[in-house]
C-alpha cells in the first residue's frame, strides 16, 4: 500500500516536471525545482512540529519572530520592533503579522509598548515568559529536526547549509535596496 503511495507521488512529480519543462520554453527549470523542493521540505518540516503538544502552538513564523526579538534585546535594542519590521523579516503580509503578533501576545510571549519616537505607532518585544518558552522547547525542536533529517550526515548538512548560504547572500545581494529582504531570518 505505502509503495503505491510512493509510487503514484513519484509519477505526479514526473508529469510535474514534464509539464514545466514544456512550459519554461527552452529555460533550465532545475533552480525551479530546487526552490518547490525547499518550499515543500520547509513546509513538511513545520507540520511534523507541529504534531509535538509542547510545540504545537508555536509554529515556525512564530518562533522566528520570537526568535528575531530575542536577538534584538540581546544586542540592545530594549525597544523593541515595529510590526512592519517584523513583516518584512518574516516575509509575510502586516495581516499577517499582526495575526501572528495577535496570538503571541495571547500567549503572554510578546508584549505591545507606545513607540517612543512616535507616540502612534507601537513596538513589539520579548516578554520573560517569551524568552522561558524558546529556552524550554527548542531542545525538543532541535531534537524533532535533527531527527527529521537524519538521512543525512553530518558532512552532506555541512554542504547544504554552505549552499543554501551562498544562494541566500546571491539573492540579498540582487535584492539590495529593494523594499522586500528575502530570506531574513525565518528561524
Amino acid at each position: 500500500m505505502e509503495e503505491n503511495k510512493t509510487q503514484n507521488i513519484e509519477g505526479v512529480h514526473a508529469k510535474l516536471r514534464e509539464h514545466l519543462k514544456q512550459m519554461a520554453d527552452g529555460e533550465p527549470i532545475e533552480s525551479l525545482e530546487l526552490v518547490n523542493l525547499m518550499r515543500m521540505t520547509v513546509h513538511f518540516i513545520d507540520a511534523s512540529l507541529s504534531q509535538s503538544p509542547q510545540l504545537a502552538d508555536l509554529s515556525g513564523p512564530r518562533m522566528g519572530i520570537l526568535m528575531r526579538l530575542l536577538v534584538e534585546e540581546d544586542m540592545g535594542n530594549h525597544q523593541g520592533i515595529r510590526p512592519t519590521r517584523l513583516s518584512h523579516y518574516q516575509n509575510v503580509k502586516k495581516n499577517t503579522v499582526s495575526s501572528l503578533l495577535r496570538g503571541l501576545e495571547e500567549q503572554g510571549l510578546v508584549e505591545r509598548t507606545i513607540d517612543p519616537e512616535d507616540k502612534r505607532g507601537f513596538n513589539i518585544r520579548i516578554t520573560p515568559a517569551g524568552r522561558e518558552r524558546i529556552t524550554a522547547t527548542m531542545p525538543e525542536r532541535v531534537r524533532l529536526i535533527n531527527e527529521l533529517t537524519a538521512v543525512l550526515n553530518g558532512a552532506e548538512k555541512q554542504h547544504m547549509i554552505t549552499l543554501l548560504e551562498k544562494l541566500r547572500r546571491s539573492i540579498i545581494t540582487s535584492h539590495q535596496g529593494a523594499h522586500c529582504h528575502p530570506g531574513e531570518n525565518k528561524a
